[in-house]
């Protein structure tokens, strides 16, 4: 069993930017040699997330209408009063997508679909400098 860990490093501009580092994750598999195994994707901080989606403009776009609908910018957040950086709502978007992904890999590839890409989603109310962990367990 090998377990091979990267990280790799962005520069964010926040107000939900779409980051795809799906060219980065699957360069870390085939660099770890896995055949069978699994690879996690984990961004550090909470105000930023991980998952899949087609990467394209239109769907970006809805990306940020989506939050803007479910956590508004603009509402108050206890958070906010805690700590008065204003960003209550970047915490709970980060929250309901999560910080991490899991994708399988068979036969040295990750088995995504055609259209799918792994992307960072920085949901802050800056810009930011970010930390991607990517670990490949496997044979």
């Amino acid at each position: 069993m090998k377990v091979k860990s990267k990280k790799i490093k962005l520069q964010t501009k926040g107000k939900d930017q779409v980051v795809n580092v799906t060219d980065e994750v699957k360069q870390a598999v085939a660099d770890a040699g896995v055949k069978e195994g699994i690879v996690t994707v984990f961004i550090y901080g909470s105000t930023a997330s991980v998952t899949t989606i087609e990467y394209e403009p239109g769907l970006v776009k809805d990306i940020r209408n989506l939050d803007e609908k479910l956590v508004p910018s603009n509402a108050s957040y206890s958070h906010d009063q805690t700590w008065g950086d204003g960003n209550g709502y970047a915490h709970l978007r980060a929250s309901l997508i999560g910080p991490s992904l899991t994708v399988p890999i068979a036969e040295g590839v990750m088995t995504l679909g055609t259209w799918q890409q792994i992307v960072v989603i920085d949901h802050d109310n800056r810009s930011r400098s970010r930390e991607v962990i990517i670990q490949i367990v496997g044979e």
